[in-house]
């Protein structure tokens, strides 16, 4: 799994069947002290993650071990919305700081 900022959304009306109704987000990976990577990456939505959320992004055969995208083709799913992330005792992140 990785952390990651939703950034954005993604719109398709044309997709793969089996993608229907998926929601798609635009999220870019975050370094260990929360700063952004240079890396962005579109992910099915699986948790109702919103704008600015940060995320745990399972990636690869990973995303497809999920109930019901078994034969999807995600590279990326969001599994988790994040309430707070500590580094050596440090807060780095706190949703609820976020949420004021």
């Amino acid at each position: 799994m990785q952390i990651a900022k939703v950034c954005g959304t993604v719109v398709s009306t044309q997709k793969e069947q089996s993608l229907m109704g998926v929601k798609f987000l635009l999220v870019q990976f975050l370094d260990s002290e929360g700063q952004p990577l240079p890396r962005y990456e579109v992910a099915a939505d699986s948790v109702g993650a919103g704008l600015d959320e940060w995320v745990l992004v399972s990636r690869g055969s990973a995303a497809r071990q999920i109930q019901g995208n078994e034969s999807r083709p995600l590279d990326a799913l969001i599994i988790g919305i994040i309430d707070t992330v500590s580094v050596e005792n440090q807060r780095l992140y706190s949703k609820r700081d976020q949420d004021r």
